[in-house]
């Protein structure tokens, strides 16, 4: 038996992660959407025989949303959670096709406010959220607190196959990778594990590739090609269930010990595809 907070559960990997942390009718997962009634609705039509899920509305860029949902938490989880999956992100694609220098020089304005969002998102909102909840996870008994992060945050990764486009992205998940070891310093010694899980490459539907067009797919291709460069076992991206099942084992099987403050691959190690 665990209790979960899981953010950003409305769809794509955190609906996953929802659905299977849920599977178990003795765990309690409270999921933190903006969207309380999408995310209800659609809870009601997939996965309706799950009495322990529970939806709490908070904008994670908001301490005061935060907030109130830690309190409501609190009230039915005894004052008391197991883990913290800060999974809520926001995915660019502003930067998905181009290096940042040629971005920079064709939309500066553009690239500062997907810049500020990223940040503002991927970065701050996560300090928020394990502010409000760190109070409630010191009272659990497994104490660990997951972010989902990217192998495209990773130096050795980006200058090894030369990855010149997601730059934005990669920053603002490299950022919250140093949070991840700050919280860590601070907590460790409370037995708590902060770990930053990279899930691999998956489809949730980001991209409509029909619509791309020759220039955007010819710097698809190239990525893919560096990318089984790296991996020649990979094939293509995995889907949600089979990527939040790697994750899941991760996560099982991370120790404050080996993994406090890192970040790792749904592998558990460096290998991100």
């Amino acid at each position: 038996m665990a209790t979960y907070v899981i953010t950003g559960t409305s769809r794509g990997l955190g609906f996953e992660i929802l659905r299977q942390t849920s599977s178990d009718p003795k765990n309690t997962v409270i999921g933190l959407v903006r969207d309380k009634a999408y995310t209800d609705k659609k809870i009601s039509e997939e996965l309706s025989d799950r009495k322990n899920i529970h939806i709490f509305q908070a904008d994670i860029t908001s301490y005061e949303d935060l907030k109130k949902a830690a309190e409501e938490t609190a009230a039915i989880t005894d004052g008391k959670v197991d883990y913290l999956i800060a999974n809520a992100g926001y995915v660019t694609t502003f930067d998905s096709f181009d290096p940042i220098s040629v971005l920079d020089k064709n939309d500066p304005k553009g690239l500062a406010a997907d810049m500020h969002k990223l940040i503002d998102v991927n970065v701050i909102g996560n300090i928020h959220f394990y502010t409000a909840f760190v109070p409630l996870l010191l009272k659990g008994t497994v104490k660990k607190a997951i972010c989902i992060t990217s192998g495209m945050s990773d130096v050795e990764m980006v200058n090894s196959l030369a990855i010149d486009t997601g730059a934005l992205y990669s920053i603002s998940k490299a950022a919250m990778n140093l949070v991840t070891a700050k919280f860590h310093a601070e907590y460790k010694d409370q037995g708590v594990l902060f770990l930053g899980i990279c899930p691999g490459m998956v489809d949730v539907g980001a991209f409509d590739y029909g619509a791309l067009t020759p220039h955007q797919m010819e710097g698809l291709q190239r990525l893919m090609g560096k990318f089984m460069s790296y991996a020649p076992h990979f094939k293509g991206p995995a889907t949600p269930e089979k990527a939040i099942g790697d994750v899941i084992k991760t996560w099982d099987n991370a120790t404050l010990e080996k993994n406090g403050g890192d970040y790792i691959s749904h592998l558990g190690s460096k290998q991100w595809i």
